[in-house]
């Protein structure tokens, strides 16, 4: 949690933050002002102290928001500092940055840099602000190892009713998209048609999902997995907006929408079979949730995750599929890792690969999801299935949105 910040500073021998970029979709920068429309800030936070948000000044009363003390960058004249550095905008940052640190104290120090900015022009900030402080240390750390993602792995429940509100958007949009798909009139080669006639395809049942989500006042930054067939057997495949929906073959259906601005994400996945199921695909869903199910009759608080991956690695095996225990990188069968925690990032900690540290655990507090799945592009076909729940206080796991595991989806105008 965000009060974790200064201890885990601490831990990292941190004297300072430094958080630079939009305050959307910037998950650094969110997770410190809550978001608004505020763009190339700074904020600087000194180990022990609340942080300090530095923006152009028509940005004030979006920043004023925030409810953090805000400083305006008119505080240091932009033309005297652009002279300085004679136009070169890199060594002007660097040269505004340091007077911002100057008024901090930070003349020397481990400051740890995180946000997203351009690269080449952060980059050449922070070479020109080297040169400039050679007092100070400046650390970039890897993501799921920063003191941030640190922080922001274990939730409030002002955070959890957040990406509860969002399971709820989320799933509402999925029952959606189930009674469009069912409610479809299909031609003699099994394929789905839109009410004038034409085959429905992947993009427009994508582009339907966009709209329905817009309405509902949410973002999709990430896009949508709706992939058919073969691509269904690709876990990452998006699907190919040309592709005709028709039935019989398995659809994976993983959506991940946040919060507009850049907030709170959801991460839920359905499999579906449109009016009927091959038996082979029926065998390979049941077996996705059979693993499903023996994760949460096992499941315990404090815990590491990847626990829980060996689990389903071995049971995925004792079915005969290839797994990262077996193979570092299976392109069949069991390919890839068992969750991971959601937030305002639609992946971070903790995470349950095979090779992950003990610290990465199922502790109370942690939104993680719980997707295994089976992949067989060859044969044309995937399962998967995902959920998020939060690990509450008492250690409890709490679904945060519920929505049928039904394989098969019955057409209402179509009878096998």
């Amino acid at each position: 949690m965000k009060t974790d910040l200064n201890t885990l500073m601490q831990e990292k021998n941190l004297d300072a933050l430094i958080i630079l970029g939009d305050a959307e979709h910037n998950p650094p920068m969110y997770y410190q002002t809550g978001g608004g429309h505020i763009s190339a800030a700074t904020l600087i936070q000194k180990v022990g102290q609340p942080p300090v948000l530095y923006c152009n000044d028509m940005e004030r009363e979006e920043a004023a928001r925030t409810g953090l003390e805000v400083v305006l960058y008119s505080k240091y004249s932009f033309h005297e500092l652009v002279k300085k550095a004679h136009g070169d905008m890199t060594l002007f940052g660097a040269l505004r940055l340091q007077l911002i640190l100057n008024d901090h104290g930070l003349s020397e120090g481990r400051l740890g840099i995180y946000g997203v900015i351009d690269l080449g022009f952060g980059f050449g900030m922070l070479s020109h602000l080297q040169e400039l402080m050679p007092g100070i240390t400046l650390v970039g750390e890897a993501s799921q190892d920063s003191v941030i993602f640190k922080a922001m792995e274990t939730k409030d429940e002002a955070e959890v009713e957040r990406i509860r509100k969002m399971g709820k958007v989320t799933t509402e949009v999925v029952g959606l998209v189930k009674d469009f798909l069912t409610s479809r009139e299909v031609d003699g080669e099994e394929n789905l048609l839109e009410e004038d006639g034409s085959l429905l395809t992947i993009g427009s049942v994508k582009a339907r999902i966009n709209l329905w989500l817009a309405e509902r006042g949410v973002e999709n930054p990430e896009g949508t997995i709706f992939a058919i067939g073969r691509d269904a057997g690709v876990p990452h495949s998006v699907g190919r907006p040309e592709d005709k929906v028709c039935l019989g073959k398995t659809i994976i259906f993983d959506i991940f929408p946040c919060e507009a601005g850049g907030g709170y994400f959801f991460d839920f996945t359905r499999t579906w079979c449109l009016g009927y199921a091959a038996p082979e695909a029926q065998a390979l869903y049941d077996q996705v949730i059979g693993a499903y199910d023996l994760v949460l009759e096992n499941m315990e608080a404090n815990v590491p995750f990847k626990t829980y991956q060996k689990l389903v690695c071995d049971y995925f095996e004792e079915c005969g599929h290839q797994t990262p225990i077996t193979d570092e990188a299976p392109k069949e069968g069991y390919v890839h890792s068992l969750g991971h925690g959601v937030g305002i990032n639609v992946h971070e900690r903790p995470f349950s690969g095979i090779y992950t540290t003990d610290d990465h655990m199922i502790r109370p507090g942690v939104v993680v999801t719980l997707e295994p799945g089976l992949y067989y592009p060859d044969k044309g076909m995937g399962a998967r299935v995902e959920d998020t729940f939060w690990v509450r206080p008492d250690g409890q796991m709490e679904l945060l949105g519920s929505f049928p595991y039904d394989l098969v989806l019955d057409m209402k105008k179509w009878k096998k």
